[in-house]
């Protein structure tokens, strides 16, 4: 039977000379994420227009606050009208397009205060055209071989940072110091991760661990930047779900996936799980548009997965449109929030049940067989007394499901309808087509 299990974790680390440098802060084993896209959150995009917000989002069980670049952006070799977020003119200030400083330490203040954690979008490997570095600083920037500031990823509207220099990186652990002793952050999702080399990340959160412990989040999927970030993403996911969506895959091959991600990732490393974001929201498409009738059932997976769930700005509408990125582009609110209720069922579900906690090793996820395995993507978690059922039916069929494990017993609701059923008597039910059924002891 397969099996995703403290042993295979630890069967993992036994051969593996892997080493955790930093532990992960207690409040994020049970947490979740949400990215949040202020230009286009609101017709105004600035912080204190977002800061209304809080309240729904509190209500949907949000935690993870986090902001995308909140730097003000270059105008030199600037892309659209408003340009990227991405291309830093100073590490810092703040976007005068949201608002001031003191808007934003307020927005954190008050979040904070509601029980929320702030984490800000850090982008290391690269600084726009005009960034003040370039004047002040330009020994800090990587050069071709005529001296000229250079990028090496095909990003014109960016320069790329020399982390030879040490006096680079140090000005950078400053510019992220600023950061959390101004305004109080609770973390860092830092960009494309894996451009900067590991051991700058190991310089900067040493540095840092001492002022406050931090959460860190990487967009990268190297498992040595394990030994530094918190939660890394799921890049591999999301696209083999793409494939599934597309019918280039089947049920067994996400299976393999996720064997693949127990075998080669360490017992302690968080992974986040989504089906937007900024840069697949506006590059490749909504959920809906990528994944069809089984985005919601892939958003259920996310949530309750051995990980942590990122949800993106206007996934709880749901929001339908790509979201332009170098020009104001708001999301198109109807005050409905239809899917509101669905991830606030889900996210409660994920805080109280304890089967649910990330990288937990008393927690065991099992895969359940059912006569419906080809079609059906049904597991089982576990952590002593505390039991979740999930099961996601990818077809158009509507199926008949015989539950084939006789692991799974006692009286279990679904958190949806409110329906109960006895697994000890009964392991059939009826599984609608794109249905997702979840199960709490």
């Amino acid at each position: 039977m397969f099996l995703v299990s403290k042993i295979s974790y630890l069967t993992f680390l036994s051969n593996h000379t892997m080493s955790k440098l930093f532990s992960a802060i207690d409040w994020s084993y049970d947490s979740n994420i949400y990215e949040i896209n202020t230009r286009q959150y609101t017709q105004d995009g600035t912080f204190n227009a977002f800061a209304k917000e809080l309240p729904r989002l509190k209500d949907m069980g949000i935690e993870i606050l986090w902001f995308m670049p909140v730097t003000p952006i270059s105008m030199e070799k600037r892309k659209g009208t408003m340009g990227s977020y991405y291309a830093c003119s100073d590490y810092t200030a703040i976007n005068p397009e949201y608002g001031t400083l003191d808007d934003f330490k307020q927005l954190v203040k008050v979040a904070q205060g509601m029980g929320f954690k702030v984490i800000i979008d850090w982008v290391a490997n690269h600084t726009g055209w005009d960034h003040r570095w370039t004047k002040e600083h330009p020994d800090y920037y990587v050069k071709d071989a005529y001296g000229n500031f250079t990028e090496r990823n095909g990003w014109d509207d960016v320069i790329d940072l020399d982390y030879n220099n040490p006096a680079l990186r140090k000005a950078m652990i400053d510019a992220m110091k600023f950061w959390v002793d101004e305004c109080g952050l609770d973390g860092f999702r830092c960009d494309m991760a894996h451009l900067v080399t590991l051991d700058f990340w190991v310089e900067a959160r040493t540095f840092l661990e001492p002022v406050k412990k931090l959460f860190w989040l990487a967009e990268c999927e190297e498992i040595a930047y394990h030994d530094v970030f918190d939660a890394t993403y799921t890049w591999r996911w999301m696209h083999k779900t793409e494939e599934f969506a597309r019918h280039q895959t089947d049920v067994n091959g996400l299976w393999q996936l996720l064997q693949e991600y127990n075998d080669q990732f360490p017992a302690y490393a968080f992974r986040a799980y989504f089906t937007s974001n900024h840069d697949e929201n506006t590059w490749n498409g909504t959920e809906y548009e990528k994944y069809g009738p089984a985005a919601k059932n892939l958003a259920v997976f996310s949530c309750l997965w051995n990980g942590l769930p990122l949800i993106y700005s206007g996934q709880e509408m749901p929001n339908n449109k790509r979201l332009k990125f170098f020009d104001k582009d708001p999301i198109e609110w109807n005050g409905k929030y239809e899917l509101h209720d669905f991830y606030k069922t889900l996210l409660n579900l994920r805080k109280k049940n304890k089967a649910l906690r990330a990288c937990d090793e008393k927690v065991t996820t099992y895969k359940l067989q059912t006569n419906a395995g080809d079609k059906v993507f049904s597991f089982f978690r576990k952590n002593e007394e505390s039991e979740v059922l999930v099961l996601l039916n990818f077809s158009q069929d509507h199926i008949a499901l015989e539950i084939q494990d006789d692991s799974l017993s006692g009286s279990f609701k679904n958190i949806f309808s409110g329906s109960m059923i006895d697994f000890s008597i009964d392991k059939m039910m009826e599984a609608e087509p794109w249905a997702y059924l979840v199960f709490e002891k």
